[in-house]
């Protein structure tokens, strides 16, 4: 299966032919709808709406012959059915085909025109949300590249000492008493503040010995790195950290309670939700601030100051498209009521260009766009 990357995301944002088929359907992970291949019964469903849609647009027999026969291929393969995630994205066109997992959910919908609608899966690429995550045990340490909808394991065995043992010695046990963890996740240590300070002060070499390692990863990225660790263990590793952008709240509670990858990264996302927000927040307040040259609400104003450039951010409202065409020499915009005879998303077409000159778009749900009533609002850079 393809893996949906920014390179891939380019080529679709950029591919053109004519006719180019677009195709995105939830899907499920698992239970009785992969059983009974729902999944594979809904896209045979937008199969039979886009081949009407074609035959609506004229296109050659041959032509949709050839494009059936890959979707039928598709919905013959029962053990790609049987692997889901969230969502499925399929693209279709003359010697093209691209099919991705994704792991997030869309709406049915079918689109045909002469370039790929990408507006759904904008939020893996749009959304600024990368993070490093690192599961701290005594016993055990694992690293993670993740996003807010994908984690993923670094190998660092070779960079970074397993255990506290590979570092101290394992004497350790004779020269300090061993801490005894509570039944509510924290710790406390047992003895005297000797051997207090001296069981810190080896994990504060192993955490030394760990961050050593991955400076090799770290040393020139700006993502933040999220610790997940017992209470009393954060202290130590803030200590002997030399990575400037450490995540200051800690995800308490010992890792391995997590049932597995998944759920440590469902609590990690939660702990970075007022982070994921962030940039939104200050578009919004932005907005709110600026003077009315400065931002806009109007179709017909956005689309040629896109083209100018001048667009910095671009709220969307999901889920909506305003259908129209746009002519570049004249700068105009032809607003219509359907995506009939020719029209395309002018949403789409919006999304694609500010994405392409490095600004930024949000898909929000209507109450969230900050103006009512407005499917697309926008920023200006100047």
């Amino acid at each position: 299966m393809n893996i949906l990357s920014a390179e891939k995301f380019e080529q679709l944002s950029t591919f053109n032919n004519k006719p180019c088929i677009s195709i995105f359907m939830p899907t499920n992970r698992a239970g009785k709808d992969v059983l009974g291949e729902k999944d594979r019964i809904q896209l045979k469903t937008l199969w039979k709406e886009v081949v009407e849609k074609l035959e609506a647009k004229n296109v050659d027999g041959e032509k949709i012959r050839e494009f059936d026969g890959i979707l039928d291929d598709l919905m013959k393969d029962h053990d790609f059915w049987r692997h889901q995630m969230d969502g499925l994205a399929i693209f279709v066109a003359k010697d093209f085909f691209q099919k991705f997992k994704t792991p997030i959910g869309f709406e049915p919908r079918t689109y045909i025109s002469d370039h790929f609608y990408i507006k759904p899966i904008l939020p893996l690429f749009a959304d600024r949300d990368e993070f490093y995550l690192l599961s701290l045990q005594i016993e055990n340490v694992r690293f993670f590249k993740a996003s807010k909808y994908s984690i993923e394991e670094v190998q660092i065995d070779e960079l970074t000492p397993s255990r506290l043992e590979e570092r101290v010695g394992f004497d350790y046990e004779e020269r300090t008493r061993l801490h005894q963890s509570l039944g509510n996740g924290k710790a406390v240590m047992q003895g005297d503040d000797a051997a207090n300070r001296a069981r810190k002060n080896e994990i504060l070499r192993y955490f030394n010995a760990v961050d050593a390692g991955l400076q090799d990863i770290l040393h020139d990225e700006k993502t933040p790195l999220v610790v997940a660790c017992q209470d009393y263990l954060f202290p130590i590793y803030k200590e002997a950290n030399s990575y400037q952008h450490l995540f200051p709240a800690v995800l308490p509670g010992n890792p391995s309670d997590s049932k597995n990858n998944k759920e440590l990264h469902e609590k990690a996302c939660r702990l970075l939700e007022p982070y994921f927000n962030k940039d939104k927040k200050e578009k919004f307040s932005q907005y709110e601030e600026l003077v009315p040259e400065r931002k806009s609400n109007d179709i017909h104003q956005i689309i040629p100051a896109i083209f100018e450039g001048k667009v910095d951010t671009l709220f969307l409202q999901e889920n909506t498209d305003v259908w129209g065409n746009y002519n570049e020499n004249m700068a105009s915009v032809d607003v219509n009521k359907s995506g009939n005879h020719g029209n395309i998303s002018l949403t789409n077409l919006a999304a694609v260009k500010v994405i392409e000159q490095n600004g930024r778009v949000f898909l929000l749900t209507e109450e969230e766009m900050p103006v009512q009533n407005s499917a697309m609002v926008a920023v200006y850079r100047y």
